[in-house]
């Protein structure tokens, strides 16, 4: 296998990789078990006693990350789209692009506090954070600079 195919196949499993990873955080934010309220007893906010979509089934996942129903679908779709992208490198270098600049901006949204909760729509404060800009910077390093050195074409010109 000459060094083009291998980062290809890196590629894919990476992108393979953060779809499961996003998928598995999307299932697990619907089991009340694995989601917690601080200084309650519930599990999250049920859909009787929301205010609205964002309070609509609010809550930690692990004690972590902040979430809600809407922010799980979301997961759920991204894991699924990077899944999905694994099958052929073009799609999973689509995904992995897009990925990372969709994360880094959400990472950055979660910093400020007038767009930390998407308009009011999804949590992106706390753990979301640091999670949200890990995943986009080592998706920029498999997706983009990797690939670039190693087909000797250079960064830049992989975009």
């Amino acid at each position: 296998m000459d060094r083009t195919q291998a980062i290809g196949t890196v590629e894919r499993y990476f992108a393979l990789g953060i779809g499961i990873l996003y998928l598995l955080l999307g299932i697990a934010g619907f089991i009340p078990g694995l989601v917690s309220l601080p200084g309650t007893n519930e599990s999250y906010i049920p859909l009787g006693k929301a205010h609205g979509a964002y309070s609509a089934g609010f809550g930690f996942i692990f004690g972590l990350f902040a979430t809600n129903f809407l922010h799980n679908l979301v997961r759920c779709a991204v894991g699924i789209l990077g899944i999905t992208s694994y099958t052929h490198l073009t799609s999973a270098r689509i995904f992995n692009r897009g990925f990372a600049v969709s994360y880094i901006l959400l990472a950055i949204m979660g910093l400020l506090p007038f767009t930390n909760t998407t308009f009011g729509l999804m949590p992106l404060f706390g753990h979301n954070v640091w999670l949200n800009a890990l995943a986009a910077i080592s998706t920029i390093y498999y997706g983009i600079i990797i690939p670039g050195k190693v087909t000797d074409t250079g960064v830049a010109q992989n975009l």
